[in-house]
């Protein structure tokens, strides 16, 4: 960024100025900001606030504060200065959506498998966020970073189905809200559907485990000990048997990188098409007949389907649920499971 560049955007920065009162003597400066009646209103996040006081943005008593633990003492004179939402990097692109629903605060998009979800190295462009920036123009979030506006979930690449967007300040805090609970406490669905190599041996269950990078293979997550990884819980349950595969529909309790993924190839069920977590059991395709083993072959991705979302709006509350078919590559596998398990 330019002085120049810097100085407009000082210029176009939103200041706030608080007085620690004797209740608030001790607090964190993070903590003390987050429960701000302003700062709500504005809907900063602590993390949000953590960066901007990382970034020079706030001051104690005139002194800049680069600690978002720093203690308060009573009589403290904050100042904090919030520059505009910076512009998106990623440029617009004409690139199809398929547009389930939106509104003015939110749009929600059923995803092709193969299109990225936002830019990253090696995929500078081509992305969802790169068709986003073109379709909702001005009004996409930039809360969710420069190269990630609007997002507050994702799927990976070679994963088809339901994502939810953002459009403006308010609704990515409330959705940021809601997938950061997990459904919990508060109303939110994800379920996916997932073609699996094998039969499990009961009609449904649930995987709990921490999940982590692989210690070796960075690029791959892992079940991992307690300590090294991050909870995540899958209820998995039994749809369809073929015999060799079957169709299992899982509802995640938790979001993690590889979440499915990585939890039926830890039950011994990896996804149909899995390179990364089911390689050892590509051998399983001599055992289907030719159309069936044709429309594995034909994948090139993992099994995998977002078909169900279900979340309440940010602005009005109204509990919203969307579903989404079996894409064209998935029914065709289906079909041909369906008819060797006759």
């Amino acid at each position: 960024m330019s002085a120049n560049d810097q100085q407009q955007s000082d210029a176009a920065a939103t200041d706030y100025s608080f007085e620690v009162q004797a209740e608030g003597a001790g607090l964190r400066l993070d903590r003390f900001l987050a429960e701000r009646g302003e700062i709500l209103a504005a809907h900063l996040s602590r993390s949000r606030l953590k960066t901007l006081i990382e970034a020079n943005r706030v001051c104690i008593n005139g002194a800049i504060i680069e600690e978002p633990a720093r203690k308060l003492c009573a009589g403290d004179i904050i100042t904090l200065s919030v520059p505009p939402p910076a512009p998106a990097v990623p440029q617009p692109e004409d690139i199809a959506l398929n547009v389930v629903y939106e509104d003015d605060h939110l749009i929600v998009i059923d995803k092709p498998a193969g299109l990225v979800v936002h830019p990253a190295s090696g995929h500078e462009s081509g992305t969802l966020v790169n068709a986003l920036i073109a379709h909702c123009g001005e009004s996409l979030s930039g809360v969710g970073g420069v190269k990630k506006p609007g997002i507050v979930h994702r799927i990976d690449k070679d994963t088809s189905g339901l994502l939810v967007i953002a459009k403006t300040d308010p609704a990515h805090h409330g959705l940021s809200r809601l997938f950061a609970d997990h459904g919990r406490t508060l109303p939110l669905t994800r379920e996916y559907l997932a073609f699996v190599w094998g039969v499990p041996d009961r009609a449904h269950g649930t995987i709990e485990t921490s999940l982590g990078r692989h210690s070796i293979q960075r690029e791959k997550m892992a079940v991992v000990a307690e300590e090294r990884g991050r909870e995540a819980i899958t209820h998995w349950e039994k749809i369809a048997d073929y015999g060799v595969a079957s169709l299992i529909a899982c509802r995640l309790e938790t979001g993690r990188t590889h979440q499915i993924r990585v939890h039926m190839a830890h039950i011994g069920h990896p996804l149909i098409g899995d390179a990364t977590y089911g390689s050892g059991f590509k051998t399983k395709i001599v055992k289907l007949p030719a159309a069936a083993r044709l429309a594995v072959e034909k994948l090139g991705r993992q099994a995998l389907h977002a078909a169900t979302l279900g979340f309440a709006h940010p602005h009005t509350g109204e509990e919203l649920e969307f579903g989404s078919d079996l894409p064209a590559d998935l029914q065709a596998l289906k079909e041909a499971l369906t008819n060797f398990a006759r």
